[in-house]
């Protein structure tokens, strides 16, 4: 799929229409399968093809979806949430970039100047009930219609803890004791929950948005199940090459797992299945793909689009390898009617750290038991294997113009 280039032009955001606010690439497009499925539609394409550049405070009419994004720092995070912006300007929609974390009186006129429109606003839909910026604005909002769309596997978490009456706290900071920070702002946090709860009378309507299993579902929350139909009708049927792929995960970067634990298992699990690209993760460190490449001699690829997308579109493997993710339960949605297969691998218990929450392998194991449409794989350690008969190598594979705009390579020299 082309994306159109135009920008539209600038407008106020003055409707009672829905306010999306995202601050990853996933949740964006999940907001976006998400109007796929409620058949919410964009500006008509001669309206939005017609801008004069893009203004950073341009909103919805009447009626419409306005996208927030609220952006963070990271530059990976930032470069694939531009691509991800584009695609939804050219499905019609209208796209409100905030710097929000560009200093320290950034979050003062980012809320300053989202506070009307959070006012007016007749339906809220965030990505990440667990962030401290979204819990804020929700304390502001008067919305009737609450939408939560996945923000990967944290939704199975918020769905539980939300079920069961808990605090929101993410599931890899569960069982320590809040810091400073936590304890002053739990009156907001509370009250953020109190938003994201349904009323008896009708009066505030939840709806969760989900690929995710739950398991229980809160009294009063609407499920909708997300199939990725958007990202099937807009993308692919990929190219399927003969080898594997393995994808990345942050697990390292949050604590969880022991670094040169998380490398051994990867150069195991490429060297037994034949993998020969590494699809990383926004949040994986430079240093850590640079060893990556060094040990494993994996061509490691930092995607600039979610891997859904960049799976449908392909070339992509005929095998996917991943350790517990959100991956495994989408990439078999958006690969629907492939012939890709997705394979899991759980973590081992030796791999964690010391600082690893007690919560850590039960929810991670939780993960891998409750996808569907996926090969579980019993161990990394298995003995080493050559690559599968015919398999590509990819590191000697010519970019298309399509995968040259879709990947960053990492050197391992």
């Amino acid at each position: 799929m082309s994306v159109r280039s135009g920008r539209r032009a600038a407008a106020p955001t003055t409707g009672r229409g829905t306010l999306a606010f995202v601050e990853s690439p996933v949740q964006l497009l999940n907001v976006l399968e998400w109007a796929y499925a409620a058949g919410e539609s964009g500006r008509p394409a001669d309206v939005a093809e017609g801008g004069h550049g893009e203004d950073p405070h341009e909103g919805a009419p009447d009626g419409g979806l306005t996208l927030v994004v609220l952006s963070p720092t990271d530059p990976m995070t930032r470069g694939q949430l531009r691509r991800m912006a584009e695609l939804a300007r050219a499905e019609g929609f209208q796209v409100r970039w905030e710097e929000a974390r560009g200093g320290a009186s950034a979050p003062f006129h980012t809320i300053g100047g989202l506070a009307g429109p959070l006012r007016r606003a007749e339906r809220i839909v965030i990505g990440d009930p667990f962030s401290r910026y979204v819990q804020l604005l929700l304390t502001i909002t008067r919305a009737r219609d609450l939408v939560v769309v996945d923000d990967g596997t944290a939704t199975m978490e918020f769905v539980s803890q939300l079920a069961n009456g808990e605090r929101l706290v993410r599931w890899h900071r569960r069982g320590g004791r809040p810091g400073a920070r936590d304890l002053v702002f739990m009156p907001v946090s509370a009250k953020a929950r109190r938003r994201l709860t349904p009323s008896p009378s009708g009066h505030r309507r939840v709806e969760v948005f989900s690929s995710m299993p739950i398991a229980s579902v809160p009294e009063g929350v609407a499920v909708a199940a997300n199939s990725f139909a958007w990202t099937r009708a807009r993308f692919g049927p990929p190219r399927i090459t003969k080898g594997a792929d393995l994808v990345g995960t942050s697990l390292v970067e949050t604590g969880v797992v022991d670094l040169d634990r998380y490398v051994e298992a990867v150069d195991k699990l490429a060297r037994t299945h034949g993998a020969t690209r590494y699809f990383a993760h926004r949040r994986e460190s430079a240093e850590k793909l640079h060893r990556l490449a060094v040990d494993t001699g994996l061509q490691v690829v930092r995607p600039d689009l979610p891997l859904e997308l960049i799976a449908r579109r392909g070339p992509i493997g005929s095998t996917i390898l991943s350790f517990p993710s959100t991956v495994v339960h989408t990439l078999p949605l958006a690969l629907a009617g492939t012939e890709v297969k997705v394979a899991v691998m759980d973590i081992d218990p030796t791999w964690l750290t010391d600082s690893a929450s007690p919560r850590a392998q039960g929810f991670l194991s939780g993960v891998t038991g409750t996808a569907r449409d996926v090969q579980r794989l019993e161990s990394a350690a298995a003995e080493p294997t050559a690559p599968a008969t015919g398999a590509v190598p990819t590191q000697g594979l010519k970019p298309t113009a399509e995968t040259a705009t879709s990947f960053e390579q990492v050197s391992p020299a």
